[in-house]
């Protein structure tokens, strides 16, 4: 199939349909409407194949998207899949999560709509998937060595797909029930279905990846152990110690953490059984989401499908602006506002509002004392004030702290084996991804601190990388 070069003078970009609003959210399903081929095929053609593509430069995994968008808008899929897949472990996985640093990037979008770059990668693995062109590959070859990954979520899973190629005995360790980490758990079904991870799962265990669920190391497996019988071990538990806010009336119920509430409402969607005494349920109370970010906003997509009575998110920072502002030129990933599908279902979102205390009444959340502030940037250090005579409450009887995560559990694994941390409270590690003690590695969020989900992904191969290479030079 042939390519019009002018095509990006000729059509319009257009991004992802949603299912409307009044159907979704009676249901914990995808809320995107898949895409037609010939849409894919079309929206493909849009990437000019520029000479310097800044969208490979924006990819942190590297990804050839002017090269496989140019296949796939030629209708040469399967070439397409393989380009794509020899960057990225789980194509399925960012292209449904990932914000898109390559399209910020893109050429077109100095003066245009940028290609649907995201999209028509999820048309490609799709794509694949469907035409059975995705099978088990295990390796022809084993070396006899054993390696250990703590953690099944991007970086885990991607760190183990590549060690195991190399020919590896690999085995993965996750404290849950099932492998996936916060894919699984921290992502709402209706932004990730799990069928989707475990369809990959599955295919890694047919390459030969063991997975061992529900042990939690060093504390139901002692980490020595593991040293003892492996010969490396790469540690991707992520980052999950939540961010607090101790402040007057935190011990109030009603009050929790995001990833609590984003965890039990994925196992209550998966059909597991929660006990009535710890359930954390929205439904017709008026919640309050503190932190607008993305856990945030699937917060507010949970509560919406639980049946909140009011949901309001507040943010302690200013609004970001709508278009790319001065100090993020192109290419840069600029700091914009961002509209979710779980906004759009309803929410009132507040901006520059700092929480003073939680006000209750026998033992139980009732308002939030607040106060607007102003937020200054003094020498590149962000300085905030309160705004004198501006306090006001918002009545509440449910709280979610969608604050961030300050860094990877220490308690049991990280302790146990006296790991070096840095100024920030993750696992430090040199260049080669090797923490303080020989033979343990570390990458992912618990190396690097909270971030996106294609870092997760890279820094899982990069470990697998120096991995391979201490042990086989």
């Amino acid at each position: 199939m042939g390519k019009d070069v002018k095509a990006f003078l000729k059509i319009k970009r257009q991004s992802c349909e949603y299912r409307g609003v009044s159907e979704r959210v009676k249901d914990c399903n995808d809320v995107t409407i898949p895409r037609a081929h010939e849409q894919s095929l079309e929206q493909a053609s849009r990437c000019m194949d520029c000479g310097t593509p800044f969208c490979h430069w924006a990819c942190p995994l590297g990804s050839y998207s002017p090269e496989w968008n140019d296949l796939l808008s030629r209708g040469q899929l399967k070439r397409a899949f393989d380009l794509l897949s020899a960057a990225n472990n789980l194509p399925e996985i960012t292209g449904r999560l990932c914000p898109g640093l390559c399209e910020y990037a893109c050429v077109l979008g100095i003066n245009d709509d940028p290609v649907t770059v995201r999209e028509n990668e999820l048309a490609i693995i799709e794509y694949g998937f469907i035409q059975g062109l995705i099978k088990a590959n295990p390796p022809r070859k084993r070396t006899g060595r054993k390696i250990a990954v703590i953690g099944s979520g991007p970086a885990g899973l991607s760190c183990a797909a590549q060690l195991n190629q190399t020919g590896h005995n690999v085995t993965v360790f996750e404290k849950d029930d099932k492998p996936g980490g916060l894919l699984r758990y921290g992502i709402p079904d209706f932004k990730l279905e799990k069928w989707l991870i475990d369809r990959r799962i599955n295919l890694y265990r047919k390459e030969g990846v063991e997975f061992v669920t529900g042990k939690d190391i060093g504390v139901d497996i002692p980490a020595v152990k593991l040293l003892k019988d492996f010969d490396a071990i790469a540690i991707c538990a992520g980052s999950r110690t939540p961010r607090d806010l101790n402040i007057e009336g935190r011990q109030l119920s009603g009050i929790n953490f995001a990833i609590d509430y984003l965890i039990q409402a994925n196992k209550h969607a998966s059909g597991t059984a929660i006990a009535d005494s710890e359930i954390i349920d929205a439904k017709s109370k008026k919640l309050v989401v503190i932190g607008g970010g993305d856990t945030g906003s699937d917060c507010v997509g949970t509560a919406n499908r639980q049946g909140a009575a009011n949901v309001v998110q507040i943010e302690l920072l200013s609004k970001p602006p709508e278009c790319r502002p001065p100090e993020y030129p192109w290419p840069k990933y600029p700091l914009i506002l961002k509209t979710s599908s779980s906004h759009e279902e309803g929410v009132e979102r507040l901006w520059q509002i700092s929480t003073r205390k939680f006000i209750g009444r026998n033992g139980k959340l009732e308002k939030l004392s607040c106060i607007k502030v102003d937020i200054e940037n003094k020498q590149g250090r962000t300085v905030i004030n309160e705004i004198a005579g501006t306090q006001f409450e918002i009545e509440a009887d449910m709280a979610v702290l969608a604050l961030g995560f300050t860094g990877p559990v220490q308690a049991g694994l990280v302790r146990e084996l006296e790991l070096e941390l840095d100024n920030r409270g993750n696992i430090k590690t040199g260049a080669n991804f090797m923490a303080s003690r020989e033979k343990v590695f570390a990458a992912g969020d618990s190396r690097r601190g909270q971030s996106l989900v294609v870092w997760a992904i890279q820094e899982g191969r990069q470990a697998a990388q120096a991995i391979d290479e201490y042990l086989q030079g």
